[in-house]
This record gives C-alpha cells, sequence and structure tokens, in this order.
C-alpha cells in the first residue's frame, strides 16, 4: 500500500509557496450582475447537470464554448448576490450513466477549449497524464500531471435518507479513464455544527483508500475537533507532481494542512489512463425526500499545467 503522509517533508513550489491562513483568490473581484463565465475562465470546462431536458436518458451536458457565453440555470448553476458561482444539485436527480449512483453539478476539464475536433475521451490534447506514463502518451497527452485550486464555502448539505449517506458531497476529483485518483469531501451530520473534509484515493480497478484532513467520513461523528461551518470560506489545492499526490486544506486564520499520497505503484501509469479535474457539487446522497439537495458557492477556480499549450 502507497504511503500517506501528514507532514511532508520536501513540497513542490506551488504548494511549499501558499501562506498559511490567506484564502487563494481573495483578491478576485465578481461581479453579481454578471454570469459565472464573466467572473471564471469557464473555457477550459465543461458542466454536467443533473436534469435530462432531451430525454435521453443522460444527463445534460453544458460545453466549453455555451458555458463560456453566459450559460446560466437558475437555481443550479447561477451567480449569487456576492458575485460567487453556485452549484447546487438536488438528491434525485439525472445521472451520466447507468452505473453512476449519484446526481451532480459539477465542471468537467476540458483542455480542448472549444476546439470540438479534439476528443474528449481517450490520450488527447483534452486530457493530461501521469509523469509515469510512457513517453510516446506523453506527447499525445495535453499535459503531464498539474494542479488545482479553489476557494469555495458549502452552502447546504442534504439532511434527508440513509444516514449513511446523509450530509456527504464531493468539491473536487481528479477523475482517470475509469476511477478516480481523488475524490475530495465535505461532510456534516444533521446535528453537527461542523464538517469534515476528506479524501479517498482510488487504485486504478482497485480498492479505496481513505484519508482525513479535518474529522473523518463517519456517520457518528460527533462534532469534528476544528471543523468548518456551512458558509465558512476555505481552500484547497490538488497537485499532482512525479505520480505523488499533493492535498493542502487553507482556512483563514489558520495553519494549512497537507497530506500526501505515493501513487507509483496505484496503476495510473498505464497507457490507457488519461485524467481530467471535476469541480462543483457531486451529490453523495441519491435519497431521502426529493426535494433535498446540496449547494456550494465558488470564489476561486483555476487549474494549471506546466507546459502546457493549446
Amino acid at each position: 500500500m502507497a504511503e500517506v503522509s501528514d507532514s511532508p517533508s520536501t513540497l513542490p513550489e506551488s504548494h511549499s509557496s501558499l501562506p498559511d491562513g490567506m484564502l487563494l483568490g481573495e483578491a478576485n473581484r465578481l461581479g453579481a450582475d454578471k454570469p459565472p463565465s464573466d467572473n471564471f475562465d469557464l473555457l477550459d470546462w465543461s458542466l454536467t447537470l443533473p436534469t435530462d431536458l432531451n430525454k435521453d436518458l443522460k444527463a445534460d451536458t453544458i460545453y466549453e464554448k455555451p458555458l463560456s457565453s453566459g450559460f446560466e440555470l437558475k437555481p443550479l448553476f447561477y451567480t449569487a448576490d456576492d458575485g460567487g458561482m453556485v452549484f447546487a444539485c438536488p438528491n434525485v436527480g439525472a445521472k451520466t450513466s447507468k452505473n453512476t449512483k449519484y446526481a451532480r453539478t459539477e465542471l468537467r476539464e476540458m483542455l480542448r477549449r472549444g476546439n470540438m475536433r479534439v476528443k474528449t475521451q481517450g490520450i488527447t490534447k483534452n486530457n493530461w497524464v501521469f509523469a509515469g506514463a510512457h513517453g510516446s502518451v506523453k506527447r499525445k497527452a495535453a499535459a503531464v500531471e498539474g494542479s488545482l485550486e479553489a476557494t469555495l464555502a458549502v452552502n447546504r448539505v442534504s439532511i434527508t435518507g440513509d444516514e449513511k449517506m446523509v450530509g456527504r458531497v464531493i468539491i473536487g476529483q481528479i477523475h482517470a479513464t475509469d476511477d478516480e485518483p481523488i475524490r475530495l469531501y465535505y461532510r456534516k451530520l444533521p446535528n453537527n455544527q461542523f464538517g469534515s473534509i476528506y479524501f479517498a484515493h482510488e487504485e486504478n480497478d482497485g480498492d479505496d483508500t481513505w484519508v482525513n484532513l479535518i474529522g473523518s467520513r463517519s456517520h457518528t461523528l460527533p462534532d469534528p475537533t476544528d471543523g468548518i461551518r456551512l458558509n465558512e470560506k476555505f481552500s484547497y489545492k490538488i497537485s499532482v507532481e512525479n505520480n505523488v499526490l499533493f492535498v493542502t486544506l487553507i482556512r483563514q486564520s489558520k495553519p494549512n494542512i497537507t497530506k500526501t499520497f505515493d501513487m507509483t505503484d496505484s496503476g495510473y501509469g498505464k497507457s490507457n489512463q488519461y485524467m481530467y479535474f471535476k469541480a462543483g457539487v457531486y451529490n453523495q446522497n441519491n435519497g431521502g425526500d426529493p426535494r433535498d439537495y446540496v449547494k456550494a458557492t465558488f470564489y476561486h477556480l483555476k487549474n494549471q499545467h506546466p507546459g502546457y499549450r493549446n
């Protein structure tokens, strides 16, 4: 099993330069009277919605160009009164495939930036790979490794349904061909004031390893020590460098928390494995009151890939 480190001795420059207690993107000026694409560069993303307006039995997708041209759809995706980019998703909604358990309002990284001649799946200029991939694979991909950073507040979590699902939402991911090198979770239980932050690393065609940043994923957890309230802003940064996963949690006036995970033996260096970031709300509750939902507001979102050229 790969080693998880709580206090890494050597961080990549992109993480070691993150100041404690300073949220990412705080200098951003967001306009409340603008659509999300006027406040954020969304040409690098498509949006999955929990709707099925064309009745094809799959969740609807808004691709890069329409998304970056002023798209909004209240109450699922819109600009908040403070200029933040709002994502909301009901417990019960359209899913991306028959094998998917949960609905989402979530961005999917699209490095092709609207070039429809580039395929969205596979080793193409739309996706990136790990450093452990073969040289020929690296040349075909858009980039090798990279980082995702966000500042957000989780405004609401689910409060009804199966107690093992209540309060869970994924707020950031690296998705591979079929599996997820990381799923970053926020969870707040109905009787708690504070929420937990943790992540899962899924081996390629293998099991999950769970790593806690604050609190845990337990559905019986008392208020987690030093947890995060609903509507409280915080930042995260997810990076991959030389097959190592770095996850940093940043909060105002508090020390940063960083965990690392060596993914060398996780199977993502294979020639069929490609990656893309995801961000938004991926509701991890598919039951309870159909009016129940999750909601988060993003104030900063930035994906980076060293040496990337569109």
